[in-house]
């Protein structure tokens, strides 16, 4: 509790400070002078939202390329909070425009469009409108900037008609402005809460950029234009997109340059993105699972490669090998909340003990839905201990009920268990796990499954000693540093 008090006053001073430094400037009376510079206004906020858009798209692009749709739904935020307030500074009055109340309409209207998507994405991936969203997903950021770019012709062509915006008239203001600070504290609180295990730089940094928002939102309704405290809320917004900005690098290109990253991001071959976009947040979970049981070391990624093979095998497309190495790498996530002393009892577990293993797969589920994490990689974290006849779990589904991403890790979870050595057996050799695994075709795992998993085994050997020799050296490295 201690941890979470303290924790909790960085995203509270991301508010208040910037609401108190507005306040101190504003009760200097006088010296709160008035900066009426409408050509620096014009040229400097229309140039840095430009620039700023550019950067919002990109990072939608990453958030697609990613499989990542609380990224998408980032992106989109900013784009609005950039576009709209692109719109802010085209409107300046003596350039284009001569009437002085748009650009309060659009700075209102730009924090409230960013409020609303950036509480979209705060919400679970499993939600049913996320999931009809994510599956037009790669329409949304460029369908939205359509939208603005509508807004912005017919703002130049009509600029009568956006007075029927009544965003800076009485009680609608307040109104815009309650709703936008309700969706900020919303989304803050549940990226923080969701923050408070994985310590993930991106939601972090959520954090405090929405908590520059609804400090900017306060001077929208509370400031005096052109004054020197007004000014104070044009460089909040611009913190808070540069703070998302500073949450995403660290979250995803932290490992190597950034242009080799930009370069294995837009690679198509799965097994690459497998082996170096692991992001640090996911290599922490895994690292935290396998560090639950030393026997467990290298399950994880392991298991990835074995599904992502298989897939290959059997002809699944580029989107569904990339799901399968984001969500295989990660299925047993769930297992950071079975104690200890279920999670390596070496004897039989009592009936009390066997169902609390069995809620891993939906402790992990709740775990990833958390951090944007689409459809089918959920599918194979909830789902890859149903059995095809039925007697599985979580849910005790059966046959092709069971997603098929899912029946594939199933297989190659059980194939690498049964070959891996733990601490109450040794491990199986090839042959011997193969015969398993054949046998449990139509009971266990689904027959096609089964079917491509023995032509892998007969057309790439190679592949399977290549993993095992890889397994080896691993336990040998972990052996080495437990006898240090």
């Amino acid at each position: 509790m201690q941890l979470k008090g303290k924790s909790v006053i960085g995203p509270i001073l991301s508010v208040v400070l910037p609401i108190g430094v507005f306040e101190w400037v504003r009760s200097l009376g006088t010296k709160d002078v008035s900066l009426v510079v409408p050509a620096g206004h014009f040229h400097i906020v229309t140039i840095v939202a430009a620039l700023a858009m550019l950067v919002a798209i990109g990072v939608g692009i990453t958030g697609h390329r990613l499989r990542n749709i609380q990224v998408g739904f980032m992106s989109i935020a900013y784009l609005s909070l950039s576009g709209v307030f692109f719109l802010h500074g085209l409107t300046t009055p003596g350039f284009l425009m001569h009437e002085d109340y748009m650009p309060k309409i659009f700075a209102q209207l730009s924090v409230l469009l960013t409020a609303v998507w950036l509480a979209l994405s705060a919400v679970s991936s499993d939600h049913w409108s996320v999931r009809l969203m994510s599956k037009w997903r790669i329409l949304l950021l460029p369908g939205w900037l359509v939208l603005l770019g509508v807004l912005c012709a017919l703002t130049i062509r009509y600029p009568d008609a956006i007075d029927h915006l009544p965003l800076t008239i009485n009680p609608y203001k307040w109104i815009a402005g309650a709703a936008t600070g309700a969706a900020c504290l919303w989304t803050m609180y549940r990226y923080w809460h969701a923050n408070q295990h994985g310590r993930i730089p991106l939601q972090q940094a959520i954090v405090y950029s929405t908590g520059l928002i609804v400090a900017s939102q306060y001077i929208i309704l509370m400031g005096s234009a052109w004054k020197l405290s007004w000014w104070l809320y044009h460089f909040l917004l611009l913190g808070s997109l540069l703070t998302m900005l500073l949450g995403l690098v660290r979250q995803y290109f932290s490992k190597g340059s950034f242009s080799t990253s930009l370069r294995i991001l837009f690679q198509s071959d799965p097994r690459a993105w497998l082996e170096e976009w692991i992001t640090p947040s996911v290599h922490a979970l895994i690292m935290a699972t396998e560090a639950r049981d030393s026997y467990t070391a290298g399950h994880n990624k392991r298991v990835a490669l074995y599904a992502l093979r298989l897939g290959e095998v059997m002809g699944l497309t580029k989107h569904q090998l990339q799901a399968i190495a984001h969500g295989g790498v990660v299925h047993d996530v769930g297992k950071l909340r079975v104690p200890d002393s279920i999670l390596n009892k070496r004897g039989k577990l009592t009936t009390e003990e066997r169902l609390v293993i069995e809620r891993h797969p939906v402790s992990g589920y709740e775990i990833c839905r958390q951090l944007g994490f689409l459809r089918d990689e959920l599918s194979i974290i909830r789902s890859h201990h149903e059995k095809w006849d039925g007697t599985g779990y979580p849910d005790r589904l059966s046959g092709e009920g069971i997603p098929l991403l899912a029946r594939i890790t199933a297989v190659a979870d059980v194939y690498d268990a049964l070959t891996s050595s733990r601490s109450y057996r040794l491990a199986m050799s090839h042959e011997d796990a193969m015969e398993i695994i054949l046998s449990g075709s139509g009971v266990h795992f689904d027959p096609m499954c089964v079917m491509a998993w023995e032509k892998l085994a007969s057309i790439d050997a190679q592949f399977f000693a290549e993993i095992a020799a890889s397994d080896r050296t691993l336990h040998l490295a972990h052996s080495h540093k437990a006898a240090q």
